[in-house]
């Protein structure tokens, strides 16, 4: 059985840019993908924990991983794992929320090395849930097992939270809304605001050099078209003196 957090459908990408790969996760996390009517098949899921595992290992651990969110959860099983792996994994990791980054990818946030929130971004954390079917005695050995993932959920946060862990269960049972300013001041994100993209020196010198290459042609080009100018003045000038010269002797003189 897969214990549920709230949430909706799922939308993810992955590019890779230079020694940094992004990752977008926008959604769901399941183990399973959407049916396939055409197929009459469940598809794979791209946010499952085995899909974020092969994504992982072709990383190099010496690149940049950055994970843009904008998801309402899902699997807690599929998440912690997710979670885990990230944790693992050597690379800096860098978690940017763009939307909401509420239940268990709230969690997954956790792992990365900076945790950062855009202006307006919403976090929810609250206690785990899951439907069940059974006797008496199911249900009941269900909600202890509930506990115990509570417990490790809790533990998880509190690696790097500024509040208590009485503050910080009384907000999970309420089922709580954190701005990114309260999620700041709880010690569950890092910075507020999205990340800028940081120009590499030696692109932007290239730049400058290919600037300064254009230019310096551009000159050279005007300089040689100057020169030709000049030329063509000088030529055109002697042309006139020496018809001026001819002209005044002769009937040339006698017309002037």
């Amino acid at each position: 059985k897969e214990k549920n957090m709230e949430q909706k459908k799922v939308v993810y990408r992955f590019q890779q840019t230079d020694n940094v790969h992004e990752i977008f996760i926008f959604d769901e996390i399941r183990k399973i993908g959407p049916f396939n009517w055409d197929t009459w098949q469940y598809d794979d899921s791209e946010t499952s924990a085995k899909h974020f595992k092969e994504l992982l290992d072709a990383i190099p651990e010496t690149d940049e991983i950055k994970i843009y969110f904008n998801s309402n959860g899902g699997s807690v099983d599929q998440g912690t794992a997710i979670y885990n792996m990230l944790q693992q994994h050597g690379s800096y990791k860098t978690g940017i929320v763009m939307g909401g980054c509420h239940s268990i990818a709230f969690t997954i946030l956790q792992a990365c090395d900076k945790r950062i929130m855009g202006q307006g971004t919403t976090a929810i954390i609250h206690d785990m849930w899951e439907t069940v079917t059974g006797n008496a005695a199911d249900l009941r050995a269900e909600a202890d097992n509930l506990d115990v993932a509570m417990d490790s959920c809790v533990a998880l946060f509190m690696q790097r939270a500024t509040v208590s862990e009485e503050e910080l269960r009384e907000m999970m049972h309420k089922t709580t809304t954190l701005s990114p300013q309260k999620a700041l001041e709880y010690g569950l994100i890092d910075e507020i605001g999205v990340a800028q993209k940081v120009e590499d020196p030696d692109m932007k010198l290239q730049e400058v050099i290919k600037e300064n290459k254009a230019l310096q042609m551009e000159l050279k080009s005007r300089n040689e078209h100057q020169k030709q100018l000049a030329e063509f003045y000088q030529l055109t000038h002697k042309k006139k003196e020496k018809t001026e010269e001819k002209d005044s002797t002769g009937w040339g003189a006698f017309f002037g």
